[in-house]
């Protein structure tokens, strides 16, 4: 099977580098598959979860922030605000950030910070799903 060159770059890190077979990412108009000889384009991801089939056919979750993806000659470039595997997610620091968040959003807030703790809510429960592992049926 065919292979791409894919680089997952999040704000804190380099997520990955290598070789990839299929991904799907998060995207404004539902998952987003992608494979080898893809049309080129650029895709706004948005918060959610997603999967990538390395070149040894594995595959592996991956929970990703706000971002975009750059597809270009048989190569793909993913700009990220937090790209996580699911071993690397603290449970127990994602609980807290989806309560804080939970009763930031209870409060009277301005505009700008509703969408703030609204999008943290978002990060912290797509967070949760991925370390408790996805239903990809």
């Amino acid at each position: 099977m065919d292979t791409f060159g894919l680089k997952i770059i999040a704000s804190d890190r380099v997520f990955y580098e290598g070789r990839c077979k299929k991904l799907i990412i998060p995207a404004a108009d539902g998952q987003k598959g992608i494979m080898a000889n893809h049309e080129n384009m650029v895709v706004a991801i948005l918060i959610g979860n997603g999967r990538m089939q390395i070149e040894d056919g594995k595959w592996i979750d991956v929970a990703f922030g706000r971002g975009f993806a750059e597809i270009v000659n048989n190569r793909v470039t993913l700009l990220v605000d937090t790209a996580e595997r699911p071993e690397e997610i603290d449970i127990r620091h994602a609980r807290e950030q989806k309560e804080r968040a939970q009763e930031r959003l209870r409060q009277k807030q301005s505009i700008q910070e509703y969408y703030h703790s609204q999008a943290s809510l978002a990060r912290a429960m797509n967070r949760l799903k991925v370390s408790k592992g996805m239903n990809w049926n």
